[in-house]
């Protein structure tokens, strides 16, 4: 499946070495104000080759709308967006042409598919996520009239966790770092991983805030499911918490409860979200990714055919995936949510007469 939604829906396209990567959004309501200059905004955040911290491949990442906008705003009809790819070097792939890489898809799709475009991984690859950064940046535009609004950063590189959570740093840090604490520690992680030709994992937090009560549906498409498979739909995700996440399992329910009062809830374990839906806190999502695959290091594996192999790899990759994962973690819940609005307005008499009243 390349669809992600029920009502406000991406499906994207391309490939990591092919002509261009992009998406078509649908149930975009008409009339929206498209600001293609932050939606420029919020890819660039992604964008490779900013750093030491980050791939050298060299990708502008210009997007470039083809459909659904007209005088700067949307007409209810899809929005199709394309991102050229400009700094392939598919050469860096031949000699893993016949060969699966540890760690990445290549053995699934080839053996789901029977054939494999070995040129960074074709659609498995992670360059596919730009596409639903642009998605999503759409996404924030519409609710950001709604007054709710997104933010997210790293909070732990190897281990190393940040101890406060300051999302209004995260610009200033080439790593989205949300503790200054232990952003130079986390950084020196991913270096000295970097300098060994190897990689580490890391930690995202995603907030959301200013969300309505009641956005989720009551049991098959519940609010944090369906965070959790959007996250976990995004590549090297391997993990998924809400509020308080694993540690909920070791702590009683007089710990784990939030108490209510007329003002709010005194504490937010629940992370936001009470039986599926939303329950007007913010919602705190951390998203887990694995060390990034590609590595410099000789490595055992096999063969289309099945034989022995040791594979040593080139080419240009994150030594830390979870810095630029951060973002695409972001931009899908941001498709979550306008999904989860869309849904809602028709689930009172309420809503539907204030609407066609």
């Amino acid at each position: 499946m390349n669809r992600f939604g029920e009502r406000f829906t991406i499906t994207t396209f391309g490939e990591s070495h092919g002509k261009a990567i992009g998406c078509v959004l649908d149930g975009v309501p008409a009339g929206l104000a498209i600001d293609e200059a932050y939606i420029q905004s919020e890819l660039d955040r992604r964008r490779p080759g900013q750093n030491e911290f980050a791939t050298a491949r060299k990708e502008a990442d210009k997007v470039e709308i083809l459909s659904g906008v007209f005088e700067g705003k949307s007409t209810g009809t899809p929005i199709m967006m394309v991102i050229y790819n400009t700094d392939q070097k598919s050469g860096d792939y031949s000699n893993v042409k016949d060969i699966f890489r540890p760690g990445h898809a290549d053995f699934t799709y080839f053996h789901k598919y029977g054939i494999r475009d070995y040129r960074g991984g074709g659609r498995s690859s992670a360059r596919e996520t730009a596409a639903r950064v642009a998605g999503g940046a759409v996404a924030k535009l519409m609710l950001r009239e709604l007054g709710i609004d997104f933010a997210s950063g790293i909070s732990a590189i190897e281990g190393i966790e940040a101890n406060t959570l300051d999302f209004s740093r995260v610009a200033n840090s080439p790593i989205y770092a949300l503790d200054p604490s232990v952003e130079e520690a986390q950084k020196e992680a991913i270096l000295r991983a970097k300098n060994a030709h190897d990689a580490v994992g890391g930690v995202a937090t995603v907030k959301i805030s200013g969300l309505p009560v009641g956005l989720g549906e009551g049991l098959y498409y519940k609010l944090d499911a369906v965070l959790a498979e959007a996250m976990m739909g995004i590549n090297a995700v391997k993990a998924v918490e809400i509020g308080e996440g694993v540690r909920s399992a070791r702590l009683r329910a007089s710990e784990n409860n939030d108490p209510i009062t007329p003002e709010g809830f005194k504490t937010n374990h629940a992370g936001g979200i009470l039986g599926g839906m939303s329950n007007g806190d913010d919602i705190l999502v951390r998203v887990h990714f694995k060390p990034t695959p590609s590595i410099f290091i000789d490595q055992e594996s096999i063969d289309t055919a099945g034989h022995s192999v040791h594979v040593s790899l080139k080419g240009r990759h994150d030594p830390c995936v979870a810095v630029r994962g951060s973002v695409v973690a972001e931009s899908m819940a941001a498709l979550v949510c306008a999904d989860m609005v869309l849904l809602n307005m028709g689930r009172t008499m309420k809503g539907l007469k204030g609407y066609y009243g």
